[in-house]
């Protein structure tokens, strides 16, 4: 008689190990065997893989995800999400965090979120928070001053050293960044206003699309872009396969690169596209992809090839804006080949400004952005690692000839009907339009505490027309002083009730009488 098999408690890395095996086309069965676990607990993880993934992906520590082997909610779970997104957010743009600012941020979220009870985030608090989500370290210092040089200095040192251990050559050190990319922005003649088309009467914000650059140190290899739009197919793809366009196109309803589809990119986009560039090179199929702490970027423990030999690494929240190699100049030449590329296209086909631009699909786009991507020099690319690797330019022996310049620009715009006068200062600001514009999706409070609740912002044409269609409530000064006299009513009657409210209610009160007294001054 078989004996009873012996409990087995997976870990979170075991978990993702099982997922990444399923969708490799492993069986429940052979899975089972491996991991000495039933096929039922097979199931119920490919069942669970999204919550799963998004669990880890959020997590700062691969090291502890190794060890985790539950994903123990808090008792606090909507101000948790909460302060995870704030936290994710705050580390991305390299704002100071410490125990303080996150105690402080949690009592916040937590009265925010209308939370019952009593909460106190102390230091026992804040360690399980960290615990939950495997965060090494909360303390961010002053990363958006003037830089840690210091830092930088440390990093650049680690990394080399770590290359050398890992015996990597420049063709198998990449980097990945994200921008916002306004497709449809013409210069003015006037000005140019972040947030305003010089089109009247439409939105940048509706034709935007995030654009994720990836290349390894040399420039010789540049992958595809990847481009996230709004829609699944857009009405310019018509019959047009995905799958042929010049881009990898993703969709997602704000156009904001997400946790899903930057692991779907690097599992089947970024992995074998690596492993074909080295093999053609006679190369180990091994490589590193440096990252920076984008809130779309998932843990290092869920960027890694089956065979673990392709992999990401994370640059420092306090060192990232300082030497991104595709955040030093890389981005910016590719943006200005796009616009530079748009101008000389109206200019070749005779149209009028207008009539061009009515014209201009997201189709028509991404062809163009595609060409500028592959009309960055190598040079340009591999000048931008000069400080995290220095030698690089002597060893490639590139040719140095300048990307495309705002001199390039303006000599097309003399020859384009309608922008002939544009000021060297409005067209610097239009070319620069979208540079600080991020990748992914920047929350205020109040989106955060939505999100927290289960909320969604989803929106459509009907929702617009039904808002229209809601007359505008009036509420008069009679009305709401009387609203007043009751709240105050109320808050006098409450023996605890801090005397800062009612001197708040009673300010409240006394405008609400001089708004009257105007109104009406025989009252």
């Amino acid at each position: 008689m078989s004996g009873k098999r012996k409990r087995v408690v997976l870990t979170i890395k075991d978990k993702l190990d099982i997922i990444k095996k399923l969708e490799d086309g492993g069986s429940s069965k052979q899975l089972a065997v491996i991991y000495g676990i039933g096929e039922t607990t097979v199931r119920d993880i490919r069942k669970n893989k999204e919550k799963i993934i998004t669990y880890a992906s959020s997590s700062d520590s691969t090291s502890l995800l190794a060890k985790r082997k539950s994903m123990k909610p808090s008792m606090y779970e909507e101000l948790d999400k909460a302060m995870l997104e704030w936290f994710n957010q705050q580390r991305a743009k390299g704002n100071p965090i410490s125990g303080p600012i996150c105690a402080k941020r949690a009592e916040f979220f937590f009265y925010a979120l209308g939370m019952d009870g009593d909460f106190n985030p102390s230091a026992g608090w804040l360690t399980r928070f960290k615990q939950r989500h495997s965060i090494r370290e909360i303390n961010i210092r002053n990363e958006r001053l003037n830089g840690d040089e210091t830092a930088v200095e440390d990093f650049c040192n680690n990394f080399r050293d770590f290359i050398e251990q890992e015996n990597l050559q420049p063709e198998q050190i990449y980097n990945a960044d994200e921008t916002g990319l306004f497709w449809k922005c013409l210069p003015s003649r006037t000005t140019v206003v972040k947030g305003k088309c010089t089109v009247p009467g439409h939105n940048l914000g509706e034709e935007r699309i995030t654009v994720m650059c990836c290349t390894n140190a040399t420039g010789l290899h540049k992958l595809k872009l990847c481009v996230v739009g709004k829609a699944r197919k857009p009405r310019s793809f018509k019959s047009t396969d995905t799958l042929n366009l010049p881009v990898s196109y993703f969709s997602q309803k704000g156009a904001w690169m997400d946790l899903s589809i930057f692991r779907q990119w690097f599992d089947k986009i970024f992995v074998p596209q690596v492993r074909e560039y080295l093999r053609s090179k006679g190369l180990q199929e091994k490589a590193v992809l440096l990252l920076d702490n984008s809130p779309t970027h998932p843990n290092e423990n869920v960027l890694r090839s089956d065979d673990g030999q392709i992999f990401a690494k994370y640059l420092p929240p306090n060192v990232a804006s300082l030497i991104q190699p595709l955040g030093q100049g890389v981005i910016a030449a590719m943006k200005r080949n796009y616009r530079a590329g748009l101008l000389h296209n109206n200019l070749e086909e005779g149209n009028d400004l207008k009539s061009f631009w009515k014209k201009l699909t997201l189709l028509d786009a991404l062809y163009e952005i595609a060409m500028a991507w592959n009309l960055v020099k190598p040079v340009t690319i591999s000048r931008a690692w000069k400080q995290i690797l220095p030698a690089i330019e002597e060893k490639e022996g590139l040719d140095f000839d300048e990307d495309i310049s705002g001199a390039t620009v303006a000599t097309i715009l003399q020859h384009t009907k309608g922008l002939e006068n544009v000021t060297p200062e409005n067209l610097e600001k239009w070319l620069e339009i979208d540079s600080t514009e991020p990748g992914y999706e920047v929350l205020t409070d109040s989106e955060i505490i939505r999100r927290a609740q289960g909320q969604t912002d989803e929106s459509s044409e009907n929702d617009e027309e039904r808002i229209e269609l809601i007359p505008e409530k009036h509420i008069n000064h009679t009305t709401a002083l009387q609203w007043t006299e009751n709240l105050l009513d109320y808050l006098e009657q409450q023996g605890d009730m801090i005397l800062p409210d009612r001197l708040v209610i009673r300010k409240l009160r006394a405008t609400i009488r001089n708004k009257q007294k105007m109104t009406n001054p025989g009252q």
